[in-house]
């Protein structure tokens, strides 16, 4: 279902992927249920395809990993976070287009 350079998110490898990754990251917080979480899913792709290498871009099934939504306070999907340097720098929540990601993410690159 990703893309080739969409990364797979979950709670064990959390601080390791995104808490003290090199470069920014960005997180698609998703359930299989959801209808706008699977519109936004060739979205992700395209944005994890064009900043490749610049950016990590990877999604977090919230019904599989809940200990990393709980911990961010993940109410309503899709949300997409941008972590830099281990925080929370932007965050959108709602289906959300590739302008508007590529806007959150180019102040951070």
């Amino acid at each position: 279902m990703a893309g080739q350079n969409t990364l797979t998110f979950t709670d064990a490898g959390w601080d390791t992927e995104v808490l003290k990754a090199e470069v920014p990251v960005l997180v698609d917080f998703w359930a299989e249920w959801c209808g706008p979480c699977r519109m936004m899913g060739p979205t992700v792709d395209a944005v994890a395809d064009g900043y490749a290498g610049k950016v990590k871009v990877g999604k977090l099934n919230v019904d599989e990993n809940p200990g990393s939504a709980m911990r961010y306070n993940i109410r309503g999907i899709p949300t997409i976070l941008l972590f830099k340097g281990g925080q929370v720098v932007e965050q959108r929540v709602g289906a959300t287009g590739k302008a508007d990601i590529e806007k959150m993410i180019s102040s951070h690159v």
